[in-house]
């Protein structure tokens, strides 16, 4: 996949710089993004402003780099490594070899993420390579705007991530209440930590990552990103979130869905109900050139003209709709643009979640989460996985 970096290109030649450097490991999305390349371990990756990419690894990942990475690979050892730290020590050694490495690209300038390490940039500074920071961080705007390519990979994660939302689902269908109202499945207490175990080895089984997810029973839904603990309940709200990344390609997907064994209360149910309403009318303002706070704001209309607090309304509120309706996803699970106050214009490729929810200690919580593409003449809705409160 080669994605499109003119307007990488457009920044770098606006900032009067050689290139872009990147130092971290594939963890970091702009690096695994410019690199093409996945390791575990931090290493370099220089974009310059003719269009190429280059990358200076380790021995160890020097032959998979060769094969696998965007640009060239070199190693360390190419530039007299172990001489450098011999007489410099192994800080200055790595700098000078990084320096030499730029200036054998015909580089002398960069700019660098705003999370570049601090003791490189100082290190290549002081061998005279000029340092800037990117504060706007061009890239992650680059990889808001995806490519099909890549939109099929966050399709393929999203259709894993509902084989987890139904192992989940099946789970609580068939558990039984005990007198006390504690659900048990298999002659054993259903907890929250049983729901994510199978969440996760559903997704692995699929060839996706998952570090952790959210199964969050009665009060503990009141808290948006609490993990949830415990037994679970009939008649409470279950808040069930899966962001799984696929192994594979490093993308990512994300859902939500309210479950409710037995009767929920009729907050609970107006609240639903109220929540697939303003997820609706969200979906409904989204379009290429639409800005993202006009997203969320037509879900917090839907709560305030039902007389429920949103931040947008009163931001020292600690119930209702305490977060924004959305974010982007892709090679990180939250990225550029935002649905919320702050204005974002949307493009088309941008692919976001759509999330809006209620939240009190005294009820419990409740989210609903599609994720989607925006389009030139609306979305498109990834996930097919039906919305139902009661199982």
């Amino acid at each position: 996949m080669d994605p499109d970096l003119s307007r990488l290109d457009g920044y770098l030649a606006d900032a009067g710089v050689d290139g872009y450097l990147v130092n971290a490991s594939a963890e970091d999305a702009t690096q695994r993004y410019l690199s093409g390349f996945s390791a575990p371990d931090p290493y370099t990756t220089l974009y310059t402003a003719d269009g190429e990419a280059h990358l200076l690894v380790s021995g160890l990942e020097y032959g998979r780099a060769k094969k696998d990475a965007r640009g060239s690979a070199e190693r360390p050892t190419d530039y007299d490594r172990r001489a450098k730290v011999a007489e410099y020590g192994p800080t200055e050694g790595g700098h000078r070899v990084v320096a030499e490495w730029l200036a054998d690209k015909g580089v002398d300038s960069v700019a660098t993420p705003s999370r570049f390490p601090l003791g490189l940039a100082d290190g290549l500074r002081s061998l005279d390579v000029a340092v800037t920071a990117d504060h706007d961080d061009v890239v992650e705007r680059v990889r808001a705007v995806k490519t099909e390519a890549e939109v099929d990979n966050v399709r393929a994660a999203q259709e894993a991530n509902e084989k987890a939302m139904a192992t989940a689902e099946r789970m609580l269908r068939e558990a039984d209440p005990d007198v006390d109202g504690v659900l048990h499945l298999d002659d054993e207490v259903l907890t929250s930590e049983r729901i994510q175990q199978e969440i996760e080895v559903t997704l692995l089984r699929e060839g996706c990552a998952l570090d952790e997810t959210i199964v969050a029973c009665g009060s503990q839904a009141a808290d948006p990103h609490e993990r949830g603990h415990g037994p679970i309940y009939e008649n409470e709200a279950v808040i069930v979130d899966i962001f799984p990344r696929s192994k594979a390609t490093g993308y990512y997907a994300d859902m939500t869905r309210t479950f409710c064994v037995g009767e929920p209360s009729d907050t609970i149910t107006e609240w639903y109900d109220l929540t697939e309403e303003a997820l609706d009318a969200a979906l409904a303002e989204l379009e290429a050139g639409a800005d993202g706070s006009v997203v969320h704001g037509a879900a917090c209309d839907v709560y305030e003209d039902a007389g429920l607090p949103t931040l947008r309304a009163d931001e020292s509120t600690e119930t209702g709709f305490i977060h924004s309706t959305g974010h982007g996803v892709g090679l990180d699970i939250h990225e550029y643009p935002r649905l919320s106050t702050q204005e974002n214009e949307l493009e088309a490729g941008m692919v976001v979640t759509v999330e809006p929810g209620l939240y009190d200690p005294e009820v419990g919580g409740v989210r609903i989460e599609d994720i989607v593409v925006v389009r030139e003449d609306g979305y498109e809705n990834l996930t097919r996985y039906e919305r139902s409160l009661v199982v």
